[in-house]
C-alpha cells in the first residue's frame, strides 16, 4: 500500500514542529537557570535578556543568517517564501523554525557568561551580528557543506566532521563566543581584589529556579537531539538512550567531584547532554555514559579553575559547560564512534580535531570582533554604580519581587 506523499510530508512537518517547540521551550530553561544563579537584583534582567535575544535572533536569522548558512534569504526572496508556504505542508518553513531555535541558543548561552554587568541595547546588537553572520558561517560549513569544507575533510581523512546535533556547531560556538565576550566585559565590580584573589562570592539566588531551568533544559534536549534527524524515517532510537546515559553520567560525575554542591549537580546533566550531541547517533550507550562522566568532571574542574585561578568571571560557567564540553563531545564522537570501541563507524578523529579547531577559531575571533567593536564604539558594561544597584533597577526600573504596598 502506497502512503500518500502529502501524508508523509504532513507527518514530517508535525515531527519537526514538535522538535522546534521543545527546543524553543529550552529557552525558558536558559532563562530560569540564569535567574536562579545570578544575584536577586539581576533576576528581571536575566528574564528580559533571554526573551528579547530570541526576538532579535529570529529577525537576524530570517533576513540574513539562514541565507548565509543555507542560501535561502526568506526576508528578501518572496518567490521562495511563497513556494515553501504551499509545498510539502510547509515543511521547509517549519525546518527554518527548528534551526532558528538552535541559532537563538547562541545569545542565550552568552547571556549567562556576561550576566550582571551587560548593558541592554549593545547586547541585543551583538545578538544580531552573532546570529546573522558568525554562527551561520560555521553552521553552513558543517551542516550544509559550504566552501567545500566537509568534502575536503572527506578527501583528506576519509570522513567529514560529524556533529549530529551540535556539540560544536551550537554549544561549542556559543561557549567560545561567550569566552571572548567575558574577556571584553571583564569581571564584575568588586569580584576580585587587587591581588587577583576572589573578594566576593555570590551564591545562587534561588536553587529552586536554577533546578527548574536545568530540568526544562533536560526535557527539551531530547527534542534537540532526537529530532535533529529532521524526518520521521531518519529517527534513531539510540539517540534518545545515548542522551539519557550521557545526562546521567554528567549528574553522577558532577555530584561526586563537586561535593554535592547543588549548582554543580544541576549543571552536571547539561554538561553530559552538551557533550553527547555530536555523536549521539553513532556511539553506543556505554560510550555515551563515559562521555557524560568525563563532561561532568570537566565542567566542575574547569569552572572552579576559571573562577578561582584564571579570574575569568563567567557567571554561569558557560565557557566550561558549552565551550569545553562541546569540544570534548565533538572529539569524543571521533573516539567512541569508531567501530573498535562499539560505535557505528564512519568517523575520523583527525577530521573531528580539525573541525573543532576551525569552529573554535571562528567562534572566538568572531566574538572577539563583535564585542570588541561594540565596546570601543558604544560601550558594553554597566557602570560600577549600576552594577551595585543591580541591572533590574538600573535597566528595567523594577525588582523581581517589589515590596507590597501597605
Amino acid at each position: 500500500m502506497d502512503i500518500p506523499a502529502n501524508y508523509v510530508s504532513g507527518v514530517n512537518t508535525f515531527f519537526i514542529l514538535m522538535g522546534a517547540i521543545l527546543v524553543f521551550f529550552m529557552h525558558a530553561g536558559f532563562a530560569f537557570l540564569e535567574v536562579g544563579t545570578v544575584q536577586h537584583k539581576n533576576q528581571v534582567n536575566a528574564l528580559s535578556k533571554i526573551i528579547t535575544d530570541f526576538a532579535v535572533s529570529t529577525l537576524a536569522y530570517f533576513f540574513v543568517g539562514f541565507g548565509v548558512a543555507y542560501g535561502v534569504f526568506y526576508g528578501f526572496d518572496m518567490q521562495k517564501l511563497m513556494e515553501d508556504m504551499t509545498t510539502m505542508n510547509g515543511y521547509e518553513l517549519v525546518k527554518f523554525f527548528f534551526l532558528l531555535t538552535f541559532a537563538a541558543a547562541i545569545p542565550a548561552i552568552v547571556s549567562g557568561g556576561i550576566a550582571e554587568r551587560a548593558r541592554f541595547w549593545p547586547q541585543l546588537a551583538a545578538t544580531f551580528f552573532l546570529v546573522a553572520l558568525i554562527y551561520p558561517l560555521y553552521e553552513g560549513m558543517i551542516w550544509n557543506g559550504n566552501f567545500g569544507f566537509q568534502a575536503w575533510l572527506e578527501r583528506t581523512f576519509g570522513a567529514g566532521f560529524h556533529d549530529f546535533a551540535g556539540s560544536m556547531v551550537v554549544h561549542g560556538m556559543g561557549g567560545w563566543i561567550a569566552l571572548a565576550a567575558v574577556l571584553w566585559y571583564g569581571a564584575r565590580h568588586g569580584r576580585y581584589d587587587k591581588h587577583g584573589q576572589m573578594k566576593f562570592v555570590h551564591p545562587p539566588s534561588s536553587i529552586p529556579f536554577l533546578a527548574l531551568g536545568a530540568w526544562i533544559l533536560c526535557v527539551g534536549w531530547f527534542g534537540f537531539n532526537v529530532m535533529s534527524a529532521q524526518t520521521v524515517d531518519a529517527i534513531a532510537g539510540v539517540v534518545a538512550l545515548n542522551s539519557l546515559m550521557a545526562m546521567v553520567g554528567g549528574i553522577i560525575a558532577a555530584t561526586a567531584v563537586g561535593n554535592k554542591d547543588p549548582g554543580f549537580i544541576h549543571n552536571g546533566p547539561l554538561a553530559g547532554l552538551v557533550a553527547i550531541c555530536a555523536g549521539s547517533d553513532i556511539v553506543n550507550p556505554l560510550g555515551a555514559l563515559v562521555i557524560g562522566l568525563v563532561a561532568g568532571w570537566l565542567f566542575v574542574k574547569t569552572f572552579t579553575l576559571a573562577q578561582n585561578k584564571w579570574r575569568i568571571d563567567d557567571v554561569l560557567g558557560v565557557w566550561p559547560l558549552h565551550g569545553l564540553c562541546g569540544v570534548w563531545g565533538a572529539l569524543a564522537a571521533g573516539i567512541f564512534g569508531l567501530e573498535a570501541l562499539g560505535g557505528l563507524g564512519g568517523v575520523s578523529f583527525m577530521a573531528q580535531l580539525v573541525g573543532v579547531a576551525v569552529g573554535v577559531s571562528i567562534a572566538f575571533i568572531g566574538g572577539w570582533l563583535v564585542y570588541g567593536v561594540l565596546k570601543r564604539t558604544v560601550g558594553i558594561t554597566l557602570s560600577e554604580e549600576e552594577q551595585y544597584e543591580g541591572a533590574d533597577l538600573s535597566i528595567h526600573r523594577i525588582r523581581a519581587n517589589p515590596p507590597s504596598e501597605l
